[in-house]
């Protein structure tokens, strides 16, 4: 995927068609048998795309979407993409930026500079270079050095105090020798507003530097240097409660309970709980609204700093071109917060040195392409290989009122809420004084004693979990590949392409932890669990102490602990197309495809067991270490399409099916991260029901009987007209049926499907509208005669209803949508000088980019609170808004 040099520069016109390099040799857009969306520089620049979520706006099948950290943005096509917040798991949708891989698609939200277009191709990739991608990738191709002495410049100023500041020049050093300079400074006030500690959140403050060199000796070597460098340290990234304004389903969910009295049927106690203790209520009622709950001294604060270098060089021998990509690159991002987003201070990571994720990528591509016989075959062989060592530093904590908050949980909602009449926030252990004691110790017999020494240690469990959690990963991809063109007529051409790929990863980790209240309340009532001489009561006390005191299993039984583990795998993928160009206008092509996606490591110690028994009891956490690993995704893809260009109209269609084994799942399901591979049945043990019900034991299935999980299919359609000379339309459609199948089971060695997704089967996948629709249209009218023009841009993205949580919860879902942009502007004779009036979701749409579960704020489990439409019980939900309207001016000028 690095031909950034072997296609000539877009012109900056957006009439011109595009020139294209997704088959490895530059081609017409409508002259490529794939399916392919392709932006230009003017229509990026119309759009206001600084990063790649904005191509949202102008590629119907692609959606961009940032949530708990700027890091983990995710990309996906035709509704398949890498979900969650793990660094563990590769992207779906991988990112190339002038040939280079990046490491994870969350790394394309930076700044980009100029540009020069933006390749988005949709299906498994991998026989032309570069990494394999399941479902689809993202090429962005800079504007390079220029011979020719230029410059360009731009100052934005907009609501938000926004201001952006862009400079770029290029020139000649010499004959031989080119040489091109950007920057960009960003600096923006918050979307969010924190009034509990004075700031707001989610602001930017970033710059980015790149330098380029091109050196041309001769007519047949070429040399392209680039160097990077991008500075980010922002606040990020907030979210607010889930309310019945914004998604019906929530019911009565966010309503507090009579103090004393149990949850009833139109209330919940966890509102009490934390109502209680510091939240204020109005949070769980205000729609969209942008003010944030965060605790006393918790801050959003995030560093990232990426950088890299790249060589590339092309030789042409005569009868073949010889190219080699050789990069490195290096990301390193940390990012604070407050983890409960409420004023009760639950969860945190604090700024630290020792918080953050990092990537050190050693990559290096070599490919040999020509023709033969006498031009029928094109021909391309080559190899890759990347080294990637992760690093994930984590210091995730319980907070200063944690302790409080997980009694009160207890005392308010367990046991159908018997113990209600007992809760006293105010008091140890939740209860009231004297007589709460009595009580808990009298139900619970014989452990009594034991139960309410628990209930003490976990009251005082504040500040304490990871000192320093280190997860360590070492991967090594190696790919030999080759992708061949045989025209048998003039008209109808077979491409051939085939991979092989090993992937080999090395890990180890090494734990911090200080929660010695998680060792001692299973010291006291790990017995309890089992004992059959004591109480009901005790029993199910006994399990709640434990499971909020060592939550996530954060105990001081791993501190000092380390545990490794190291897999392997190899995989042959390819792709055959067939394509006739019917006419010199059409052309239409069928094609296969299988792709893959590595295996890997879950990055979590709660995934290694659950937090009840001890690691002792397991054999150590050594011996768990096989619960964190992943199997690799497989997809099997099939398309028939039709591309049709006149000059003025060009339109391209395209049908598509592709299904996933072993589809790789990240969820959050309110207490833990859960990676899941998805894979689907024919003969469900225990019936078509078996895993939709609440056990976790129902639903396995014989190997014979597994098959893929997950199908996306449907239909593209993408339309261009020019009817005359500066005016542009464009729309595109996609509708894409992205579904789980009706019987669905985990591994690919028929193990059960984890209880909290039992709302997948036969369900769409999260963030995966059925339809979207994109427009846009762009008049740049002549006014007078002395060179200047006029510009009237407007897109549009119209989106219906989806669910973004991966649980597929309703109280997730969002109603489908439209947002706008637009932008107005004068500019001078070649556009010297520019002046434009812009807008970004003009319309001020709000919605939500992922709802989630709040983290530990479930309350008790009860009718009416029960499947199907509160699968979660009385958990209550939060999310991460899209960005509301902003507006400004930009001034550009160049020569």
């Amino acid at each position: 995927m690095a031909f950034a040099q072997e296609a000539p520069q877009a012109e900056d016109n957006a009439d011109a068609e595009i020139v294209v390099t997704a088959q490895g040799r530059s081609q017409l857009l409508s002259d490529v048998p794939v399916a392919i969306s392709a932006v230009n520089a003017e229509t990026l620049q119309n759009s206001g795309a600084n990063d790649i979520r904005q191509l949202n706006q102008v590629a119907p099948s692609l959606l961009v979407s940032s949530t708990g950290s700027e890091a983990n943005g995710s990309a996906r096509i035709r509704g398949i993409g890498t979900v969650g917040d793990n660094p563990g798991l590769e992207s779906s949708v991988p990112v190339f930026i002038d040939g280079v891989y990046r490491s994870r698609s969350g790394i394309g939200l930076n700044e980009l500079g100029e540009i020069d277009r933006v390749e988005v191709q949709r299906g498994p990739q991998g026989t032309l270079g570069g990494r394999n991608s399941s479902a689809g990738l993202i090429s962005i191709y800079s504007k390079k050095p220029s011979f020719t002495f230029g410059g360009s410049g731009e100052l934005t100023y907009g609501n938000y105090d926004f201001m952006r500041a862009a400079t770029s020049f290029t020139g000649p050093i010499s004959e031989q020798l080119a040489f091109r300079v950007d920057g960009v400074y960003v600096k923006r006030d918050g979307f969010y507003r924190d009034d509990q500690n004075g700031r707001d959140v989610n602001n930017r403050d970033r710059y980015f530097l790149r330098g380029q060199l091109l050196f041309e000796p001769t007519d047949a070597l070429s040399v392209l240097l680039i160097a990077d460098y991008t500075s980010r340290t922002e606040e990020c990234c907030a979210a607010t409660h889930v309310d019945r304004t914004v998604n019906q389903f929530i019911g009565d969910l966010n309503n507090s309970s009579t103090t004393g009295v149990a949850s009833t049927t139109t209330s919940n106690n966890i509102i009490n709980v934390l109502r209680d203790l510091g939240q204020p209520l109005a949070a769980f009622n205000q729609g969209f609204g942008r003010n944030i709950s965060v605790s006393p001294n918790r801050v959003f604060t995030g560093e990232t700093k990426d950088y890299g270098f790249s060589g590339q060089v092309d030789y042409d021998f005569g009868g073949a071109t010889l190219t080699s990509i050789t990069a490195y690159r290096q990301y390193r991002s940390g990012q604070a917060s407050d983890g409960d987003y409420s004023e009760v201070d639950i969860l945190y990571r604090a700024p630290s040195d020792d918080l953050y994720r990092q990537f050190h990528t050693f990559t290096q591509e070599l490919r040999l392409q020509g023709e033969a016989f006498d031009g029928k075959l094109d021909w391309l062989v080559g190899g890759f290989f990347v080294n990637e060592k992760l690093t994930l530093s984590d210091n995730l904590r319980f907070g200063n009122q944690y302790g409080r908050f997980a009694t009160c949980r207890i005392i308010s909602g367990i046991l159908g809420g018997d113990l209600a009449r007992l809760y006293s926030p105010t008091s140890q252990s939740c209860v009231i004084p004297g007589v709460g004691t009595a009580t808990i110790g009298g139900d619970s017999g014989l452990s009594g004693p034991d139960i309410l020494a628990a209930f003490t240690r976990l009251d005082n469990l504040n500040n304490m979990g990871s000192t320093n959690d280190r997860y360590f990963q070492n991967g090594t991809n190696f790919a030999a590949f080759t992708h061949n063109i045989l025209h048998i007529t003039d008209a109808l051409d077979l491409t051939l392409g085939l991979r092989y790929t090993s992937d080999k990863k090395t890990f180890n980790a090494s734990f911090g932890n200080d929660n010695t209240a998680c060792t001692a309340i299973q010291g006291l009532v790990t017995d309890d669990l089992d004992n059959p001489l004591t109480t009901a009561t005790a029993r199910a006390l006994a399990g709640s102490l434990i499971g909020l005191g060592c939550q996530g299993n954060s105990t001081a039984e791993l501190n000092g602990v380390s545990i490794n583990d190291k897999r392997s795998e190899d995989e042959f993928t390819g792709t055959a197309i067939l394509s006739w160009k019917a006419t010199d206008d059409l052309l239409v092509y069928g094609s296969f495809a299988r792709g893959y996606k590595a295996g890997g490591f879950n990055l979590d110690r709660s995934a290694l067991k659950s937090p009840i028994r001890t690691f002792a009891a397991s054999g150590g956490a050594q011996a768990l270490v096989g619960n964190l690993q992943f199997d690799p995704e497989l997809v099997d893809s099939y398309e028939l399409g039709a591309k049709f260009s006149n000059g003025p109209f060009g339109l391209s269609v395209s049908a598509f099916r592709s299904d996933f084994s072993s589809f790789q799942l990240n969820t959050f399901n309110g207490t833990v991260f859960l990676v899941q591979n998805v894979n689907g049945c024919d003969n469900l043990v225990g019936g078509s029901n078996a895993d939709t019900d609440l056990s976790n034991t129902t639903g396995s299935c014989a190997t014979a009987d597994i098959t893929y999980g997950v199908r996306t299919q449907g239909l593209e359609l993408e339309a261009s007209l020019t009817p005359a000379r500066n005016f542009r339309m464009a729309a595109g459609l996609t509708y894409a049926k992205t579904t789980y199948r009706d019987d669905l089971i985990g591994t690919k060695n028929g193990a059960p499907l984890d209880l909290a997704l039992r709302k997948l089967p036969g369900d769409n996948l999260s963030n995966a509208p059925e339809m979207v629709a994109t427009s846009s249209v762009t008049w740049t009218p002549d006014i007078g005669s002395n060179g200047m023009s006029g510009l009237v841009y407007i897109d549009g993205r119209m989106t219906s209803d989806y669910n973004t949580g991966s649980d597929l919860f309703p109280q997730k879902e969002q109603d489908g949508f439209a947002v706008f942009n637009a932008r107005i502007g004068l500019r001078g004779a070649d556009e010297a000088w520019g002046i434009e009036l812009w807008g970004q979701n003009i319309f001020n749409q709000d919605y939500a980019q992922v709802a989630f579960n709040s983290p530990f704020q479930a309350g008790q489990s009860s009718a009416p609170f029960v499947d199907p439409q509160y699968p979660g019980g009385r958990q209550i939900f939060s999310q991460f808004l899209a960005e509301p309207r902003t507006y400004g001016i930009t001034l550009r000028g160049k020569f």
